[in-house]
Protein backbone atom coordinates (compact mmCIF):
# COMPACT_ATOMS: atom_id res chain seq x y z
CA UNK A 1 0.00 0.00 0.00
CA UNK A 2 1.87 2.77 -1.34
CA UNK A 3 1.19 6.57 0.48
CA UNK A 4 -1.40 7.71 -2.15
CA UNK A 5 -3.52 5.02 -0.83
CA UNK A 6 -2.57 5.95 3.33
CA UNK A 7 -4.41 8.98 2.65
CA UNK A 8 -7.27 7.91 0.69
CA UNK A 9 -8.31 5.75 3.20
CA UNK A 10 -11.47 6.85 4.82
CA UNK A 11 -11.99 3.71 7.17
CA UNK A 12 -11.74 5.02 11.37
CA UNK A 13 -12.71 7.99 10.35
CA UNK A 14 -15.64 8.30 11.94
CA UNK A 15 -14.34 6.80 15.23
CA UNK A 16 -11.64 9.17 15.35
CA UNK A 17 -13.94 12.05 14.80
CA UNK A 18 -16.14 10.82 17.73
CA UNK A 19 -13.17 10.74 19.94
CA UNK A 20 -12.81 14.49 19.36
CA UNK A 21 -16.37 15.61 19.29
CA UNK A 22 -17.36 13.27 22.23
CA UNK A 23 -15.85 14.73 25.38
CA UNK A 24 -16.94 18.40 24.53
CA UNK A 25 -20.69 17.54 23.96
CA UNK A 26 -20.92 15.36 26.68
CA UNK A 27 -19.43 18.17 28.99
CA UNK A 28 -22.16 20.30 27.18
CA UNK A 29 -24.90 17.76 28.13
CA UNK A 30 -23.61 17.61 31.96
CA UNK A 31 -23.84 21.57 31.92
CA UNK A 32 -27.21 21.84 30.64
CA UNK A 33 -28.44 19.19 33.25
CA UNK A 34 -27.06 21.16 35.99
CA UNK A 35 -28.03 24.25 34.82
CA UNK A 36 -31.65 22.58 34.65
CA UNK A 37 -31.27 21.33 38.20
CA UNK A 38 -29.63 24.94 39.30
CA UNK A 39 -32.35 27.11 37.56
CA UNK A 40 -35.38 25.03 38.63
CA UNK A 41 -34.23 25.16 42.48
CA UNK A 42 -33.80 28.72 41.88
CA UNK A 43 -37.45 28.97 40.44
CA UNK A 44 -38.64 27.42 43.81
CA UNK A 45 -36.50 29.68 45.99
CA UNK A 46 -38.47 32.48 44.30
CA UNK A 47 -41.59 30.82 44.70
CA UNK A 48 -41.02 30.39 48.57
CA UNK A 49 -40.37 34.20 48.84
CA UNK A 50 -43.35 35.23 46.84
CA UNK A 51 -45.35 32.62 49.41
CA UNK A 52 -43.25 33.99 52.35
CA UNK A 53 -43.89 37.62 51.69
CA UNK A 54 -47.76 37.08 51.06
CA UNK A 55 -48.10 35.83 54.20
CA UNK A 56 -45.67 38.53 56.06
CA UNK A 57 -48.28 41.03 55.10
CA UNK A 58 -50.65 40.33 57.81
CA UNK A 59 -47.72 41.26 60.75
CA UNK A 60 -48.07 44.71 61.62
CA UNK A 61 -44.08 45.19 62.10
CA UNK A 62 -41.63 44.29 60.72
CA UNK A 63 -40.38 41.92 63.96
CA UNK A 64 -44.19 40.04 62.93
CA UNK A 65 -43.50 40.02 60.06
CA UNK A 66 -40.17 37.94 60.19
CA UNK A 67 -42.07 35.83 62.73
CA UNK A 68 -44.53 35.31 60.19
CA UNK A 69 -42.47 34.56 57.38
CA UNK A 70 -40.21 32.08 59.32
CA UNK A 71 -43.46 30.45 60.50
CA UNK A 72 -44.81 30.19 56.69
CA UNK A 73 -41.06 27.87 56.10
CA UNK A 74 -41.22 25.85 58.93
CA UNK A 75 -44.96 24.83 58.88
CA UNK A 76 -45.35 24.44 55.03
CA UNK A 77 -44.72 21.24 53.21
CA UNK A 78 -42.62 23.07 50.22
CA UNK A 79 -43.19 20.26 47.67
CA UNK A 80 -40.16 21.88 45.74
CA UNK A 81 -38.33 18.27 43.77
CA UNK A 82 -34.50 19.78 44.76
CA UNK A 83 -35.35 21.99 47.73
CA UNK A 84 -34.66 21.12 51.09
CA UNK A 85 -36.67 23.52 53.66
CA UNK A 86 -33.84 22.82 56.41
CA UNK A 87 -31.17 24.91 53.71
CA UNK A 88 -34.10 27.70 53.74
CA UNK A 89 -33.32 31.21 55.46
CA UNK A 90 -35.14 33.71 55.21
CA UNK A 91 -35.30 37.64 56.66
CA UNK A 92 -37.95 40.50 56.54
CA UNK A 93 -36.82 43.71 55.89
CA UNK A 94 -38.28 47.46 55.54
CA UNK A 95 -37.29 49.42 52.80
CA UNK A 96 -35.09 52.29 54.19
CA UNK A 97 -36.42 54.50 51.48
CA UNK A 98 -40.40 53.69 51.12
CA UNK A 99 -41.98 53.41 54.65
CA UNK A 100 -45.05 51.47 52.76
CA UNK A 101 -43.20 48.44 51.21
CA UNK A 102 -41.02 45.42 52.73
CA UNK A 103 -38.97 42.50 51.54
CA UNK A 104 -38.58 39.35 51.90
CA UNK A 105 -35.38 37.78 51.17
CA UNK A 106 -35.02 34.12 50.93
CA UNK A 107 -31.64 32.41 50.63
CA UNK A 108 -30.93 28.79 50.18
CA UNK A 109 -27.52 26.88 50.33
CA UNK A 110 -27.31 24.78 47.18
CA UNK A 111 -24.55 22.60 48.28
CA UNK A 112 -26.47 20.13 48.34
CA UNK A 113 -27.92 20.23 44.74
CA UNK A 114 -26.34 17.22 42.76
CA UNK A 115 -25.00 19.57 40.38
CA UNK A 116 -21.58 19.99 41.83
CA UNK A 117 -20.28 16.60 41.37
CA UNK A 118 -20.58 17.08 37.58
CA UNK A 119 -17.90 17.58 35.29
CA UNK A 120 -19.13 20.98 33.87
CA UNK A 121 -17.78 24.46 33.66
CA UNK A 122 -18.87 27.97 34.70
CA UNK A 123 -20.77 26.55 37.95
CA UNK A 124 -22.92 29.24 39.24
CA UNK A 125 -22.75 30.40 42.84
CA UNK A 126 -23.62 28.08 45.44
CA UNK A 127 -26.04 30.39 47.32
CA UNK A 128 -29.26 31.02 45.93
CA UNK A 129 -31.11 34.71 46.95
CA UNK A 130 -33.95 35.76 45.80
CA UNK A 131 -36.45 38.57 47.21
CA UNK A 132 -39.88 39.46 46.97
CA UNK A 133 -41.64 43.13 48.08
CA UNK A 134 -44.85 43.80 49.12
CA UNK A 135 -46.77 47.30 49.66
CA UNK A 136 -47.99 48.03 52.80
CA UNK A 137 -51.88 49.04 52.56
CA UNK A 138 -53.37 48.85 48.88
CA UNK A 139 -52.58 50.92 46.28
Amino acid sequence: MGMANIFRNRSGSAAVEFAIVAPVFILVILTMIAYGIYLTAAYAVQQVAADAARTAIAGMSTPERQALAKDFIDKSALNYVFLDKNHLNVSVDSDPFNVTQFTVTVEYDATELPIWSLYTYALPDKTIRRFSTIRIGGV
